[in-house]
């Protein structure tokens, strides 16, 4: 069992930076595929990032060349640092960690709120 912890989310001005963290208690964190995902009233849930064991990262169109995803496995936490924010990003992030062994395993955080304002 993972159970995940996000903090870091606020109010911020456009244009502005907020770096989220997520983290995680429960064995072989280094082993989890994680992601940043995020969900604006109205709207799906979406992928923002994401983040292999090996270093391979993936990022939504939207965000690409402003957020960084990354993980320190020593302290069991993945960051998403996020620069340039837009009112568009404006959203619940949640953090998300998969696994297979055997079977799948996947669990979320209970979300951060980010609010940007124009």
């Amino acid at each position: 069992q993972v159970q995940l912890v996000e903090s870091g989310g606020g109010l911020v001005q456009a244009g502005g930076s907020l770096r989220l963290s997520c983290a995680a208690s429960g064995p072989m964190f280094s082993r989890y595929d994680m992601g940043w995902y995020r969900q604006a009233p109205g709207k799906q849930r979406e992928l923002v990032a994401g983040l292999t064991p090996g270093g391979s990262t993936k990022y939504a169109d939207s965000v690409k060349g402003r957020f960084t995803i990354s993980r320190d496995n020593a302290k069991n936490t993945v960051y998403l640092q996020m620069n340039s924010l837009k009112p568009e990003d404006t959203a619940v992030y949640y953090c998300n960690a998969e696994v297979v062994i055997l079977q799948r395993y996947e669990y979320w955080g209970q979300g951060t709120q980010v609010t940007v304002s124009s």
